[in-house]
């Protein structure tokens, strides 16, 4: 006989239906409106409200944008644009500045007479921010008067009123985030600063400025070279072939705006911009650019016999290696795809930037035959060095299948075959193995020593990576491989845990090894995967007592509770093998105990400077970037 469940229809009505009005959904589901509540999200309310102030700036009315990290927590965003409309609006009956303030979608993005182009949801953005504030004051200067308005989490405490006269022209938003909402709402001036450089190259001729009262810290950014200035300092301590080439046309779909160049390095780097917003995840405007780039070099080539008859076409990633380039499209009605606006879907814009891009770069290959041949010789080099590749990685392929497709023999892998539970552990060397294949979950818990330090990806092509026997193990044992044949379904382990000795070797096989994660499994980045373990810096022993610590702040910390007449004895680990197995399992592997840094990258910008300045062939950054920061290392051991 069935079971039969009976379902209480009488208790689930229009009761219980959960209407949310207006701010309210906001404060509900905030991550639905800015992505997350932690530190990303908690910046994303300065980025809305910028956002305003720079569609100004398109617009052809604003000059002028600072940013101000006020002392008390709040920050302050202020133009020399038009102002927000303070007169009645019609529909609602409010001011068009509280409108603006309290309504989803009000703004001057919808309808006529606003913006021909806009990046910021505006009136979704700002009364966003309203609502996840527990103040915000708007100032709008405006016909010689200072009109002020004030609300506590987004509702106004008063009318819009006149609190004095002026010259100026525009508006002043502060708000102070909600800390009910946010995980910190502690402000980092490195983060705004980067992403205000980035919207001032966008901007021809803006003066973007970042004052952060906390402790003094000023920055001004103005560009008049636009996405050039940027992909200059993209490729700044690289050694370049040619000069920036630079495209600007205004076309009926909007204006397209693309710089480019190459260099030496193995590394592509395109960053791609819709309204001045980052396309993170690409779009239509990204594929008209590579589909014009592939076509126009394979036809230059072609009608200048840099090419062979017999050769084939150079392909996508062939042209792409060692390029520098910017995208940037501006138009009136962008069709983002999700709420962070990740994706441009606007069909339109393919055709846009294909055309104008190639059309602009067969005129410049043309005019500047040196850099034509530069540029195709840097291509063809990547073409042999594909195919080279592509016959190590064969070869790689065809070992594995004539020996079963076995895992490299230094990997005492875990009995479990369910990846999301599964911990590969990359360890420095087989004293350290030693005792973590001792000490570790074996069912669960894999260990991959490595000999000594691996190949530095940064300067080397795939070919000479496929042939590096340290390498090769991690991606096997990784399962995903690598290059054209990367596939994150295939990835073995959910868990991948860079276990390295906390010296200076240490973290020195620790950035080689995240190099090669960032330069070609940044997916495993992207998707959380990759971790770093903290093993103790000190064991402080009292009696049959024992205190691990991490830090010396901790240690402090746990010496200052002894009596003053304790003995106790310290013991500095300079090395994971110095532990026995059931110390290592204690401290850094139980996942009761253990303590683990999940690798993020927020800045894709600032972590490709980083790598290429740390890992790449030129000397003298790397020196700079030495002086500059060693003043701020602690415990270098030598």
């Amino acid at each position: 006989m069935a079971n039969t469940v009976t379902t209480p229809t009488q208790d689930y009505g229009a009761d219980q239906i959960q209407v949310l009005e207006g701010l309210q959904a906001v404060r509900k589901r905030p991550g639905m409106y800015i992505g997350s509540t932690d530190v990303t999200g908690l910046h994303h309310l300065v980025w809305e409200i910028v956002d305003n102030a720079i569609d100004e700036a398109m617009a052809g009315f604003c000059t002028t944008v600072d940013v101000i990290i006020n002392k008390d927590g709040s920050v302050s965003v202020e133009d020399n644009g038009r102002g927000i409309p303070v007169d009645k609006h019609k529909k609602t009956g409010k001011s068009a500045l509280e409108t603006v303030l309290t309504v989803l979608h009000a703004g001057g993005k919808f309808g006529d007479g606003g913006y021909k182009v806009s990046g910021g949801l505006h009136g979704v953005g700002s009364s966003v921010v309203n609502a996840l504030s527990s103040k915000l004051i708007a100032e709008v200067y405006r016909d010689g008067k200072i009109h002020s308005q004030e609300y506590k989490i987004g509702d106004p405490q008063h009318e819009v009123k006149v609190i004095g006269k002026t010259e100026k022209r525009g508006t002043k938003i502060t708000f102070y985030p909600d800390k009910s909402i946010f995980d910190t709402i502690d402000f980092n001036t490195e983060t705004i600063t980067n992403r205000m450089r980035q919207q001032a190259y966008l901007t021809k001729g803006v003066t973007i400025s970042i004052s952060d009262e906390r402790n003094d810290g000023k920055y001004r950014f103005y560009f008049e070279g636009g996405v050039k200035s940027y992909v200059q300092h993209l490729n700044n301590n690289k050694e370049v072939i040619g000069d920036v080439v630079y495209i600007e046309k205004e076309v009926p779909e909007g204006i397209v705006e693309v710089a480019l160049q190459y260099n030496n390095s193995f590394q592509e780097i395109i960053y791609t911009f819709a309204n001045n917003i980052n396309t993170i995840d690409g779009g239509m405007h990204l594929t008209g650019f590579k589909t014009a780039l592939t076509r126009t070099i394979n036809s230059y080539a072609r009608k200048n016999e840099l090419l062979k008859e017999k050769d084939d076409n150079l392909i996508a990633d062939d042209v792409r290696e060692g390029l520098t380039a910017i995208v940037s499209v501006k138009l009136a009605n962008p069709q983002f795809e999700g709420q962070t606006k990740g994706k441009l879907g606007n069909a339109e814009m393919r055709t846009a930037v294909e055309t104008v891009f190639a059309d602009a770069f067969t005129e410049y290959l043309e005019e500047h035959p040196q850099d034509g041949r530069g540029i195709v010789g840097k291509c063809t080099l990547a073409a042999r060095a594909r195919m080279a590749a592509r016959a190590a990685r064969d070869t790689v392929i065809r070992k594995g299948a004539l020996e079963g497709m076995t895992l490299p023999g230094k990997l005492a892998d875990c009995s479990s075959r369910e990846p999301a539970e599964s911990e590969l552990y990359i360890v420095e060397g087989d004293s350290a193995g030693g005792s973590a294949k001792q000490g570790r979950d074996r069912h669960t818990q894999a260990i991959l020593p490595l000999r000594g330090k691996i190949l530095n990806v940064e300067q080397s092509r795939l070919d000479k990576i496929l042939g590096n026997n340290e390498v090769k193990n991690l991606i096997i044992a990784m399962g995903v491989g690598i290059g054209e044949s990367f596939d994150i379904a295939r990835l073995r382990y959910h868990k991948v845990i860079i276990m390295t000795d906390a010296d200076v070797d240490g973290a020195h096989i620790r950035t080689l090894i995240l190099t090669l994660f960032y330069r070609y499994f940044k997916p495993l980045i992207d998707g959380g995967f990759i971790y770093i373990a903290q093993p103790p810096l000190y064991k402080i022993a009292q009696g049959k007592a024992a205190h691990y610590v991490y830090s010396d702040e901790e240690k402090a910390k746990v010496l200052k509770g002894f009596s003053k007449d304790a003995k106790y004895s310290i013991q500095r680990y300079k090395g994971l093998g110095e532990m026995n197995p059931e110390q290592l399992w204690d401290t850094t592997m139980d996942p009761a105990n253990r303590s683990m840094l999940k690798v993020m990258i927020e800045d894709a910008e600032k972590a490709d400077q980083v790598f290429d300045t740390l890992m790449g062939s030129e000397v003298m950054p790397r020196k700079k970037f030495i002086q500059a920061y060693a003043k701020k290392v602690k415990n270098l051991d030598i």
